[in-house]
Protein backbone atom coordinates (compact mmCIF):
# COMPACT_ATOMS: atom_id res chain seq x y z
CA UNK A 1 0.00 0.00 0.00
CA UNK A 2 1.45 3.63 -1.30
CA UNK A 3 2.18 6.25 1.69
CA UNK A 4 1.84 8.85 -0.49
CA UNK A 5 -1.68 9.01 -3.29
CA UNK A 6 -2.79 11.42 -5.88
CA UNK A 7 -5.07 14.09 -3.94
CA UNK A 8 -2.81 13.89 -0.53
CA UNK A 9 -1.51 17.52 1.27
CA UNK A 10 2.37 17.16 1.43
CA UNK A 11 5.18 19.05 2.16
CA UNK A 12 8.70 18.93 0.81
CA UNK A 13 11.22 18.43 3.48
CA UNK A 14 14.68 18.67 1.46
CA UNK A 15 16.29 20.90 -1.18
CA UNK A 16 16.85 24.57 -0.83
CA UNK A 17 15.26 26.40 1.49
CA UNK A 18 12.69 29.31 0.31
CA UNK A 19 14.86 32.19 1.70
CA UNK A 20 17.70 31.19 -0.65
CA UNK A 21 14.74 30.17 -3.94
CA UNK A 22 14.22 26.69 -3.05
CA UNK A 23 10.74 25.06 -2.35
CA UNK A 24 11.67 23.24 0.86
CA UNK A 25 8.90 24.26 3.65
CA UNK A 26 6.23 24.40 1.02
CA UNK A 27 2.68 22.50 1.37
CA UNK A 28 0.53 21.12 -1.88
CA UNK A 29 -1.70 18.44 -3.44
CA UNK A 30 -0.21 15.44 -5.22
CA UNK A 31 -1.28 16.23 -9.12
CA UNK A 32 0.44 12.70 -10.43
CA UNK A 33 3.18 10.38 -9.05
CA UNK A 34 4.94 8.09 -11.51
CA UNK A 35 5.63 4.98 -10.07
CA UNK A 36 8.36 3.76 -12.33
CA UNK A 37 10.31 5.92 -11.17
CA UNK A 38 9.20 7.06 -7.57
CA UNK A 39 8.60 10.59 -8.77
CA UNK A 40 5.55 12.91 -8.13
CA UNK A 41 4.55 16.26 -9.14
CA UNK A 42 3.32 19.00 -6.21
CA UNK A 43 0.95 21.74 -7.27
CA UNK A 44 2.64 25.03 -6.40
CA UNK A 45 6.72 23.24 -6.23
CA UNK A 46 9.44 22.74 -8.59
CA UNK A 47 8.42 25.23 -11.18
CA UNK A 48 10.71 25.08 -14.49
CA UNK A 49 10.13 27.09 -17.46
CA UNK A 50 10.02 25.27 -21.16
CA UNK A 51 10.25 26.81 -24.10
CA UNK A 52 7.81 25.20 -26.50
CA UNK A 53 8.21 26.02 -30.49
CA UNK A 54 5.43 28.36 -32.58
CA UNK A 55 2.92 26.62 -33.98
CA UNK A 56 -0.87 26.45 -35.06
CA UNK A 57 -3.51 24.50 -33.63
CA UNK A 58 -6.75 23.85 -36.01
CA UNK A 59 -8.35 26.94 -35.74
CA UNK A 60 -5.36 28.74 -36.51
CA UNK A 61 -4.46 30.76 -33.31
CA UNK A 62 -0.74 30.30 -32.78
CA UNK A 63 0.99 28.15 -29.75
CA UNK A 64 4.51 28.28 -28.34
CA UNK A 65 6.68 30.56 -26.15
CA UNK A 66 7.85 30.06 -22.42
CA UNK A 67 5.73 27.67 -20.26
CA UNK A 68 6.23 27.55 -16.39
CA UNK A 69 4.90 24.39 -15.49
CA UNK A 70 5.63 21.65 -12.32
CA UNK A 71 8.41 19.42 -12.31
CA UNK A 72 8.51 15.51 -10.29
CA UNK A 73 9.97 15.08 -7.36
CA UNK A 74 11.53 12.38 -6.08
CA UNK A 75 8.82 10.74 -3.05
CA UNK A 76 11.68 10.46 -0.48
CA UNK A 77 11.64 14.08 -0.24
CA UNK A 78 8.14 14.79 0.48
CA UNK A 79 6.55 14.11 3.09
CA UNK A 80 2.63 13.42 4.19
CA UNK A 81 1.09 16.26 6.18
CA UNK A 82 -1.34 15.37 9.37
CA UNK A 83 -4.82 16.94 8.73
CA UNK A 84 -4.65 17.93 12.48
CA UNK A 85 -1.71 19.45 12.97
CA UNK A 86 -0.55 20.42 9.66
CA UNK A 87 3.19 19.67 10.51
CA UNK A 88 4.66 16.96 8.08
CA UNK A 89 4.57 13.08 9.63
CA UNK A 90 5.15 9.79 8.95
CA UNK A 91 2.16 7.23 7.84
CA UNK A 92 1.14 3.62 9.37
CA UNK A 93 -1.14 1.38 8.80
CA UNK A 94 -4.09 -0.14 10.80
CA UNK A 95 -6.24 -3.26 9.71
CA UNK A 96 -9.47 -2.45 10.56
CA UNK A 97 -13.37 -3.89 9.48
CA UNK A 98 -15.50 -1.50 7.30
CA UNK A 99 -19.46 -1.50 7.54
CA UNK A 100 -19.78 -4.21 5.46
CA UNK A 101 -17.23 -6.80 7.59
CA UNK A 102 -14.65 -6.79 4.89
CA UNK A 103 -11.07 -6.16 6.54
CA UNK A 104 -9.28 -3.24 5.12
CA UNK A 105 -5.88 -1.66 5.63
CA UNK A 106 -6.44 2.11 6.40
CA UNK A 107 -3.46 4.88 6.77
CA UNK A 108 -3.06 7.09 9.56
CA UNK A 109 -0.50 9.87 10.97
CA UNK A 110 1.50 8.89 12.95
CA UNK A 111 2.34 11.12 16.09
CA UNK A 112 5.65 12.53 16.44
CA UNK A 113 7.05 12.44 20.15
CA UNK A 114 7.06 16.31 19.80
CA UNK A 115 3.30 16.56 19.24
CA UNK A 116 2.72 14.50 22.07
Amino acid sequence: MAKIKKGDLVQVISGRTQARGGDRGKQGRVLEIIVEKNRVVVEGVNFVTKHVRVGQTQRGTKTGGIETHEAPLHISNVALVDPESKKPTRVGHRVETNAAGKTVRVRYAKKSGKDL
